[in-house]
């Protein structure tokens, strides 16, 4: 399975974008999914993760309330929705997921995820 990640841009502080993460070359039904972002000179942050079964969604404490992640089984896809963005939340975001290694691990610092996706870049102007 690849991850093919799309719909980052340049947005000014307050405003929305909406990331998606498509798999390729088999099902991702059976895997967590979520997202993570790395800034210039920092290492991966975890943003973002849901259950295989759409549930039990695990968020950064820097973008609760602000951000949602959601998946579509029959798309093979999960979204990233991004509001009120400031310019702290400028980075890489990338997409991962794993079939064994549940999201609440991710959220304390699991990084070993079997599948990476390639980023796509957030820039949030002040």
């Amino acid at each position: 399975v690849q991850l093919q990640a799309s719909g980052g841009g340049l947005v000014q502080t307050g405003g929305s974008l909406r990331l998606s993460c498509v798999a390729s070359g088999g099902t991702s039904s059976n895997l967590h999914m979520g997202w993570f972002r790395q800034a210039p000179g920092e290492g991966r942050e975890f943003v973002a993760g849901i259950h295989w079964s759409g549930t039990s969604p695990y968020y950064a404490d820097s973008v609760t309330g602000r951000f949602s992640i959601s998946r579509d089984h029959a798309k093979n896809a999960v979204y990233l929705q991004m509001s009120d963005l400031k310019p702290e939340d400028t980075a890489d975001y990338f997409c991962g997921a794993d079939s064994t290694v549940p999201t609440s691990s991710w959220k304390r610092g699991y990084r070993s995820l079997e599948i990476w996706g390639q980023g796509t870049q957030v820039t949030v102007s002040s």
